[in-house]
């Protein structure tokens, strides 16, 4: 039987054989240690062949094949992974052998099936496999001289109760600024489901927020119109309409269409300017170069206007841009109050698509630049709930989270209702026509709220 099962074995596994060596010295085979039952067993569980040596000729020759997994081999380097897998290996068969009352060590050729039927039964049972702390492991090895024995000494690895230098810098930090661990009771209701989001950072969202309301007052746009004698709000309506397109088709990030019409608006409020589709395509590309991990090339953006700049005047605008803007371009746009009052608000899918398509409607609305960029993001969710008939229009949560009451967004709402009302009769309709496409639910279909806003005889809506 024990015949046999070796046989179908070896029949199985079946690799391939290393090349014969031939004509060693006798001093070198002095060195070589004769495969041992234990190492033919545990060549085949691994699932290797093994070759029995070959004995000696008249000569003293002898002709056969290297051992696969001679003691020579265990006598190298253990490493962390080698000694546990050692360790695995011998306390599993010392469960086997008191299972089923066979000897600790390995068996003679003749028990090898036994053994091996041994293991395969005791493997069925769980078996704590770690070893102990400082546990001494003993290999042994048959040989024509007798029997040898082998120690080696496994330590188990300690549980590390040291600190990483990142959670020791991120604790330092938070002491530093005078933040402290808030626990769940501190956190806002809306946050709690991102508790483990290391991403949300809901430790410090409320303090990122209050900080947003704060620099969103520095390096403000002004009214500038009255300063560019060769633009008009409508151009300026022209040009972000254009750039809306050609950010839609490039597939570009939310973040870096907000940004661009801040860098023109605050471009323009600071000097005087020409050649307006130029600032447009330069802020354009410094948008992407912050935002975006892909940014469209130069000669995209000379392909885009049709040849019409080269390289070297694109390149000196983006320059001029920047010295004057003096580089800074890390600011709170209006998307960014979006995406936490989106949030506040708890909206759905819809609601979240009309609360950016009217924020995307009132970037191009130029008297929306006296107002901050919370308050228009805050505007844009007040009116897209009256839009959609949510109930009720503004909760307190909400007002909490935007500092504004209700009363407070209705002069900039009137805006976005103007701005909705007229989209669909507009020529500048690249915001009008992209929101009635079904990814965005086709919210642009919806009648503009026009309970906001006092109705003239005339019919058309008027801002008071």
């Amino acid at each position: 039987m024990a015949a046999n099962l070796e046989r179908q074995g070896e029949e199985k596994l079946r690799l391939r054989p290393l090349p014969d060596i031939s004509k060693r010295k006798d001093k070198e085979m002095d060195s070589m240690v004769i495969t041992t039952d234990q190492s033919m067993v545990m060549q085949q569980q691994r699932g290797g062949a093994v070759e029995k040596q070959k004995a000696p000729n008249a000569k003293g020759e002898v002709k056969g094949r290297i051992t696969l997994n001679s003691i020579e081999n265990v006598n190298s380097p253990i490493t962390r992974f080698g000694a546990k897998t050692f360790a695995n290996t011998t306390e599993t068969q010392a469960v086997a052998a008191s299972n089923k009352q066979l000897p600790a060590m390995f068996p003679s050729e003749n028990q090898a099936a036994l053994q091996m039927l041994a293991l395969k039964s005791a493997m069925k049972k769980p078996v704590n496999l770690v070893p102990k702390q400082a546990e001494n492991i003993n290999f042994d090895s048959r040989s024509d001289d007798g029997l040898k024995q082998m120690s080696i000494s496994v330590s188990r690895r300690q549980i590390r109760q040291d600190h990483s230098l990142t959670s020791v810098l991120s604790a330092r930090s938070k002491v530093a600024c005078g933040i402290s661990e808030k626990s769940n009771l501190e956190i806002d209701e809306i946050d709690l489901p991102d508790v483990f989001n290391h991403l949300a950072v809901v430790e410090y969202v409320q303090d990122l927020y209050t900080f947003y309301k704060q620099q969103q007052h520095v390096g403000r746009p002004i009214d500038y119109m009255h300063k560019q004698p060769h633009i008009n709000p409508k151009m300026r309506a022209i040009l972000v309409d254009w750039i809306t397109d050609v950010h839609f088709r490039y597939n570009l990030l939310p973040e870096t269409l907000y940004l661009t019409i801040y860098i023109i608006d605050r471009y323009l409020s600071l000097d005087g300017v020409k050649r307006l589709q130029l600032v447009g395509m330069c802020a354009l590309l410094i948008a992407c170069k912050y935002e975006e991990l892909r940014a469209p090339r130069v000669s995209d953006f000379i392909d885009i206007a049709f040849n019409k700049y080269t390289r070297e005047e694109i390149l000196g605008m983006e320059k001029t841009i920047l010295n004057k803007l003096e580089w800074y371009l890390t600011v709170p746009t209006a998307y960014m109050f979006l995406v936490r009052f989106v949030k506040v608000a708890k909206a759905d899918q819809e609601l979240e698509h009309m609360i950016y398509f009217l924020a995307e409607l009132g970037l191009m609305q130029y008297d929306l630049n006296k107002y901050c960029p919370s308050m228009v993001a805050a505007s844009a969710v007040y009116t897209a709930r009256c839009t959609l008939g949510k109930s009720p229009l503004w909760t307190t949560a909400l007002e909490r989270h935007t500092s504004f009451s209700e009363p407070q967004l209705l002069e900039c709402a009137r805006v976005l209702v103007k701005a909705h009302w007229t989209a669909p009769g507009s020529k500048l309709k690249v915001i009008y026509q992209k929101y009635m496409l079904q990814q965005f639910g086709c919210v642009a279909r919806y009648p503009p709220a026009m309970s906001l806003i006092e109705v003239s005889n005339s019919g058309a809506p008027s801002s008071s």
